[in-house]
């Protein structure tokens, strides 16, 4: 190998390295009998092993699918990654990214039908790999267990409804934004505190799915904040990050 390619690569690995510390998130890999996650971690500011922290598990949407570990930080990381909001909630933040033929959720139908939920949700093989990946974050750092939070975005939301199905007593809050489940999975769903929010135009996942889940969950007595936004299509997302109320709430949240 020559020295001036050498140089080239030494250079490419800084210019990555200095993007990935100025960035704030870190690029890291899952893995569990040869079954691969990525993802992308943040830590507070000062991380200090005597202190215990939050942890923030955030589902990203289908579009965001792929294995180059920076996309899923598309929507969502920004607001974690600002300094006002570092300073005020220290959290250690994790974004796994799902493979591009993998899903977060299980469905028996096309999103566009009337019921495309699993009564029983399957086998997920890609959930199971982000229960691990949150067992192994709780073994590496300073997890407060009565603090874990998940939630996340279309895909994401779907996937934050049955990540919680599947472990109830895990979340201390879930997020489900423009994402559904089957509502017989509301009695499973019933410990977190839950904030749910819906696009009323929304064209992709009807809206629909997040009102039955509403009113399945609220009928189970949980703690729901629903927000349904009249002219929003798809991207009530951007509603959401932009609520001064969000983060307040999210980590005022304990078991």
């Amino acid at each position: 190998m020559n020295n001036r390619l050498l140089i080239v690569i030494f250079f490419f690995c800084m210019s990555a390295s200095l993007h990935a510390q100025s960035n704030g998130f870190q690029p890291f890999t899952f893995e569990k009998k040869s079954q691969q996650l990525p993802y992308q971690l943040l830590l507070p500011q000062n991380y200090s092993s005597t202190k215990k922290y939050p942890l923030v598990v955030f589902l990203h949407g289908a579009g965001e699918r792929g294995e180059d570990n920076q996309l899923q930080l598309l929507h969502g990381s920004s607001l974690f990654l600002s300094e006002e909001n570092r300073q005020k909630y220290p959290a250690v933040v994790v974004f796994p990214q799902c493979p591009t033929n993998s899903y977060w959720a299980s469905l028996s139908g096309s999103i566009g039908q009337d019921a495309p939920f699993f009564e029983n949700p399957r086998t997920n093989k890609t959930l199971k790999l982000v229960q691990g990946l949150i067992r192994e974050l709780q073994s590496t750092y300073s997890i407060d267990k009565n603090r874990i939070y998940v939630g996340g975005l279309s895909m994401g939301g779907m996937g934050t409804f049955e990540l919680v199905y599947r472990k109830p007593k895990k979340f201390a809050a879930a997020f489900a934004i423009c994402g559904g489940a089957h509502p017989k999975t509301a009695r499973k769903l019933r410990r977190p505190a839950w904030r749910i929010d819906h696009g009323e135009q929304d064209a992709v996942v009807p809206i629909r799915h997040s009102e039955r889940m509403v009113s399945a969950l609220k009928n189970e007595n949980a703690r729901v904040n629903y927000f349904a936004y009249p002219g929003v299509n798809h991207d009530s997302w951007n509603n959401v990050f932009a609520d001064p109320s969000f983060l307040p709430w999210l980590f005022a949240q304990r078991k």
